[in-house]
């Protein structure tokens, strides 16, 4: 039997209180995760300090804090809203946590996730030499978080950040301008590469669409709430992960990597290259799917690469 509204704001006082009591109501609701956290605690910790205008880290401490009527009405109408409208969370409080940041969102852009946050955060360590990194690409940049997280990460370097959609790029200029970085990070409208100049890259980085239709079809209804041009990689997921493959030859730095996230694709892309040396990374805090190729593997296979694309 579900507890009225009214019994919620009269028996439940603290943070603590609203964070159990939210986490059942979205397991009872089997709501989805997947957006920046995986279990009903997490994202009802998420959303409720959020409302109540805390840090997402607030130490624990203060999770007995008793929280004002106002506050608790507040508190009740985002989890009611979460429920029922079956959005991710970020879009309803338009704020996501990557790589330790704050980054507006909202429905123009995927809700930043990526494991490559982790590696942004170890300086993509020991693949480069943090002081030799002077330019970073990133394609397919949603809401410009990763360009954002290298800035932050390679002080002394210039981003560009690269995407073929204009709403996600204004999404994307928005972060740009709340981290103070338009003059370290660039913003491009473009096909990938296409409108890029001719640049050498020390780090090219992407999570681009890499979902196949199938797959794309069976996502839940939170994931749906998303642009699906964020998700959709062609027949087979790979078509974006292709092109770019060829053309990182054009624009990688002698010492240069490539780092690519193709998540549930990563089968399928070694299986249309079985010859082809991908070094899967691992993560400490989960995720996987994310490869790199150095400058010179990229050159190596460069033709298979293309025999590909025919």
């Amino acid at each position: 039997m579900q507890t009225s509204p009214l019994e919620v704001l009269t028996t439940l006082s603290t943070i603590r209180d609203y964070i159990r009591w939210a986490a059942s109501r979205f397991t009872q609701a089997e709501i989805s995760f997947g957006h920046g956290t995986v279990a009903a605690l997490d994202e009802a910790a998420a959303l409720i300090l959020h409302t109540v205008y805390q840090p997402y880290n607030l130490s624990e401490t203060y999770f007995d804090t008793v929280l004002t009527m106002i506050e608790r009405l507040a508190v009740v109408e985002i989890v009611d809203r979460r429920i029922n409208e079956r959005v991710p969370a970020a879009y309803l409080t338009h704020e996501a946590i990557f790589a330790g940041l704050s980054f507006y969102v909202d429905q123009r852009v995927l809700v930043p996730r990526s494991p490559i946050a982790e590696l942004i955060e170890q300086r993509f360590s020991p693949w480069v030499e943090e002081d030799q990194v002077t330019r970073i690409l990133d394609l397919c940049t949603g809401s410009a978080c990763i360009a954002i997280a290298c800035a932050y990460a390679f002080q002394e370097a210039l981003v560009d950040a690269v995407d073929l959609s204009p709403d996600a790029l204004a999404v994307a200029e928005i972060n740009v301008e709340k981290h103070l970085l338009d003059d370290v990070v660039t913003l491009y409208h473009s096909d990938l590469f296409k409108a890029l100049p001719a640049t050498s890259y020390d780090v090219i980085v992407s999570n681009p669409p890499y979902v196949c239709q199938t797959e794309w079809e069976m996502l839940p209804q939170e994931f749906h709430a998303e642009p699906d041009m964020g998700f959709k990689g062609g027949v087979s997921g790979l078509d974006l992960v292709v092109r770019i493959l060829v053309d990182a030859n054009d624009y990688l730095a002698e010492q240069g990597i490539l780092i690519i996230e193709v998540g549930s694709s990563a089968e399928a892309l070694q299986n249309l290259f079985p010859d082809v040396p991908f070094y899967w990374l691992n993560f400490e805090r989960g995720g996987d799917g994310v490869f790199l190729l150095t400058a010179e593997q990229v050159e190596n296979y460069h033709d298979l690469f293309i025999t590909a694309l025919s």
